[in-house]
């Protein structure tokens, strides 16, 4: 009931209010629950307290309106002669956060009554709209989110409401998604995660994603682009030329997978910037030419090198693994031999950049949430639909807000590092 109050209270304020004490009488708060209790009324559910008391508050919250619109009370002699007056009512089922709930909505005779907590036409009250958003999110089909309301409110919701209530989101992505950006960023995470498209065939379709830190410490997803067949370096290119031309001029280190091609890509559009190899990545890759036995030994035998102090020891190190699993595995070895270039350059900097850096975790996380949620739809329609599922991910990773502050309390030992090693670059994205 609270969200129908605030409902009402949105013109004056754009967040959730409390009742003060003085509003809330407890007492009788009391006196209801125990009428309704003594009586066998259930507090919750078909024709329970709550829908009740939600409905006297939306018909007096209306009642109000037409009476602000007319000028007089209801029964009040000032009304007479003044060419409009009320004209009954009309019923209505409106599905609120408790459930559907019928209401009486007045009417005047001049017709001229726009209603604004419950507008004509409006069946849903925002918190509903709210409710299937969040679901969505989370990875629930829409056949899902129609069961759950129908089970826990008794609402009848078809599937074509609630794509209609989630494609309310489109507009909104549309205008996130060529936003301007800021004009450095210290790191930039790009990967690529796959969703099932059906486009005549299911097939897999790679979703670029690409997530930067600010200069603030502030972690920022920069947008979301779908490509057709799998990863490419050039498509990469179109990525990265599109988030300079939002105004992303300089980026001090992209880090990446050992996709081909790619480190030329980011040299083509940031000719300054550092592209560093996840070594998450390069380890899983690794694995693949190993029998599962070794994947301990191996991990073990790796670990001297991407933790050496520098490229020097970190180049002793490799020479022990070849020696040691070279003749079993050269596949690694020409893996990591070919990946050299784009693995040694955070072994230049501070430990504070190294921990950051050398994996794409950050953005690891934001993938896993991103799977979860697409992985419940088994395969998208189109490629609209699956966009669309994947933003409404990342737009509910962090709700409360103490993720944004986790993430910059991590990231200020390494922006101090990054200030001192790339001067004065970062003093642009300050101004």
């Amino acid at each position: 009931m609270s969200d129908v109050i605030v409902s009402v209270e949105a013109s004056e304020a754009s967040r959730p209010v409390e009742l003060s004490a003085d509003l809330l009488d407890d007492q009788l708060i009391g006196q209801l629950v125990d009428r309704a209790k003594a009586g066998g009324l259930q507090l919750t559910g078909e024709g329970g307290l709550l829908q009740q008391l939600t409905k006297r508050v939306l018909e007096s919250a209306l009642e109000g309106e037409i009476t602000d619109h007319l000028g007089y009370d209801k029964h009040d002699a000032t009304g007479d002669g003044s060419g409009n007056s009320r004209n009954g009512t009309r019923s209505k089922t409106v599905l609120t956060d408790v459930g559907p709930v019928e209401i009486e909505v007045p009417r005047d005779r001049a017709g001229s009554f726009q209603p604004q907590l419950v507008k004509k036409r409006q069946r849903r009250l925002t918190g509903v709209d709210e409710m299937v958003l969040s679901l969505s999110a989370r990875g629930l089909t829409h056949g899902d989110i129609s069961a759950h309301l129908a089970e826990v409110y008794g609402a009848s919701v078809s599937k074509t409401t609630i794509s209609t209530i989630t494609d309310k989101v489109m507009e909104g992505m549309s205008e996130w998604q060529n936003r301007p950006l800021d004009p450095v960023y210290p790191v930039i995470f790009i990967d690529c995660i796959h969703v099932k498209v059906r486009d005549g065939q299911v097939a897999n379709r790679p979703v670029y994603v690409a997530l930067a830190v600010t200069v603030d410490g502030h972690r920022d997803i920069l947008g979301l682009w779908v490509g057709d067949g799998g990863e490419g370096a050039k498509y990469w290119l179109q990525v990265l030329t599109e988030l300079k031309n939002r105004g992303v001029d300089d980026v001090c280190m992209v880090v990446c997978d050992g996709l081909k091609g790619l480190p030329d890509a980011i040299g083509t559009v940031w000719p300054q910037a550092i592209t560093q190899t996840c070594i998450v990545h390069l380890m899983r890759a690794s694995f693949r030419y190993a029998a599962r036995q070794d994947w301990d030994k191996i991990s073990k035998a790796l670990k001297p090198v991407y933790t050496a102090p520098t490229a020097k020891a970190a180049e002793d190190r490799f020479l022990d693994f070849q020696e040691a699993w070279g003749d079993k595995y050269p596949a690694i070895v020409r893996l990591w031999e070919n990946s050299w270039a784009e693995f040694v350059p955070f072994l230049q900097f501070d430990p504070a950049i190294r921990r950051i850096v050398c994996t794409t975790n950050a953005i690891e996380s934001v993938n896993s949430r991103i799977r979860k949620a697409v992985r419940a739809r088994g395969h998208f329609p189109n490629e609209q639909a699956a966009l669309k599922c994947v933003y409404m991910a990342i737009m509910s990773l962090d709700p409360t807000g103490t993720g944004r502050k986790r993430w910059t309390m991590r990231w200020k030992d390494a922006l101090q590092a990054f200030d001192i090693a790339f001067d004065g670059r970062l003093s642009i994205g300050r101004r």
